[in-house]
């Protein structure tokens, strides 16, 4: 018998939450309600949930603190956030801050189901083929399983953006990766949003992974992207 999955609502206004809270039994979901960001984070933290949908605007800690929190401890676990909020920054922040998905209220109910299993299934898929995967370059090694990331034998924390950034550097090395290709595959963003947010995350993982290190690895083709190469 196949389990039920199970999805937190992270969300302040008791009407939406309840009525999402409908949505998901009536679609053989099991669902449990927090209605600030500081409860909702530690729910998610400590609990066994398969999915999480997140308010942005929230008492105690906002949505994207907390998805920034669940993205740091729980990199495979996939947040939607659902908020009034259109703006393509906002779009921007909450994909930067990683999340899977982004929905803005309102929404049709047949939508945010179909997006909470277009988001399980890449999480099932991840899951399934990560194994004791690990790739590397050089002295550079990522462990796909237990999302450890070492360099000469040294522990490197990353985010989870930071994570999915370098680990699709590794699965194209030797490769010029535009600016673009960045957008569409780590932020699952089909335009460009007119901002420097790429340049600003690629800064922040060559800090981790080059700083320090005589040989650079994440090299810049002027015009053309970033390049992840040994010499």
């Amino acid at each position: 018998m196949k389990m039920k999955k199970t999805v937190l609502i992270i969300e302040d206004d008791l009407r939406i939450a309840q009525n999402i809270y409908r949505v998901l039994q009536s679609e053989n979901f099991n669902a449990d309600i927090a209605r600030d960001g500081l409860t909702g984070k530690k729910m998610a933290l400590d609990g066994r949930y398969d999915l999480v949908l997140l308010d942005i605007n929230l008492p105690g800690m906002n949505g994207f603190d907390v998805c920034r929190h669940i993205g740091e401890f729980k990199p495979l676990l996939p947040v939607i956030m659902l908020t009034a909020y259109g703006e393509i920054e906002d779009k921007v922040e909450g994909l930067g801050n990683g999340a899977t998905d982004y929905i803005v209220k309102p929404f049709d109910s047949r939508e945010l189901v179909a997006r909470i299993h277009a988001a399980l299934r890449l999480s099932d898929a991840g899951r399934l083929d990560a194994g004791n995967r690990v790739l590397g370059i050089a002295d550079l090694q990522l462990n796909v399983d237990t999302k450890v990331v070492t360099r000469a034998g040294k522990f490197i924390g990353l985010t989870a953006k930071e994570f999915a950034l370098l680990e699709y550097f590794l699965l194209n090395p030797g490769t010029v990766i535009s600016k673009m290709d960045l957008v569409k595959n780590i932020w699952h963003l089909n335009f460009d949003p007119g901002t420097n947010f790429v340049e600003v995350y690629i800064n922040y993982l060559r800090k981790k992974i080059d700083k320090g290190f005589d040989v650079k690895l994440i090299q810049t083709r002027p015009g053309l992207g970033y390049i992840l190469m040994e010499n």
